[in-house]
């Protein structure tokens, strides 16, 4: 089978984006997703991101982590699918599309995408950490001297003993200034650390207000593969309006045979 791809990145987190409207992919092949993800016999990408045709919105999302299944929302794939549709014409400068977590809002411009996210509601606290679902669950924890923390094997360990099969992605923090924070995620389906994490650092962001340590309504992240921004609205049941904003960048296009 041969198709045209588009490799995406947004912050360093890497995507393989395909245009599926004429459903000629299979998305029940996780052997071949996987395969295209693989660094060293394929692609290579963090996910693999299927555009769809969808009868009440600009497009649908179907989003598959790099061990070839199919999983939760990934923030920043979601930006690189907005870029995406905008480079096929599918939509101009705001789009709405849903993926798997429901109907999302978008606006592009100049290669800077602003995602809308769903609200958060529910947030547990642990004895030393953070749980809450962005779209994807997410653990959040403080840490020192992030720069040299070992995020593979801590993440791993966390991602496995405490949440199990299912698991859950592991955020390791640390705060720059009042409303700069430095951000470090270990990713279930792609069992490694990534350069970034959209849902991740939406969930941080989330949590550094929760804690009361910032009073910021837009937070600055900081990860390994740049710089994202979270806006979101303090309620009383809450937070709203929560819009995740960063670059996404088209790296390269080919043809898979």
């Amino acid at each position: 089978m041969n198709f045209e791809f588009f490799k995406y990145q947004g912050t360093g987190n890497d995507f393989i984006l395909i245009d599926n409207r004429q459903l000629f992919f299979s998305k029940n092949d996780t052997k071949l997703i996987a395969h295209l993800c693989d660094r060293k016999f394929g692609i290579g990408a963090d996910g693999l991101i299927l555009l769809e045709n969808h009868t009440q919105a600009d497009f649908k999302m179907v989003y598959y982590n790099a061990d070839g299944n199919e999983s939760t929302l990934c923030g920043n794939g979601g930006r690189c699918i907005v870029h995406f549709a905008n480079h096929l014409g599918v939509i101009q400068n705001s789009a709405k599309f849903e993926a798997v977590d429901g109907m999302h809002t978008a606006s592009i411009e100049n290669n800077i995408v602003s995602l809308k996210m769903n609200n958060v509601s529910e947030i547990k606290k642990g004895d030393n950490y953070l749980f809450l679902n962005t779209g994807s669950p997410h653990h959040v924890e403080l840490v020192d001297a992030i720069s040299t923390f070992d995020v593979f094997s801590e993440g791993k360990r966390l991602r496995n003993e405490t949440y199990g099969k299912e698991g859950a992605n592991i955020n390791f923090v640390e705060q720059v200034s009042e409303a700069v924070f430095s951000v470090r995620t270990y990713e279930r389906g792609v069992e490694d650390e990534t350069l970034s994490c959209g849902t991740g650092v939406t969930a941080v962001a989330i949590a550094m207000r929760e804690l009361n340590l910032t009073k910021a309504d837009t937070i600055q992240l900081q990860t390994p593969g740049g710089v994202l921004t979270v806006s979101s609205t303090k309620t009383t049941t809450g937070y709203s309006d929560v819009f995740l904003t960063g670059k996404a960048t088209l790296v390269f296009k080919g043809t898979w045979s």
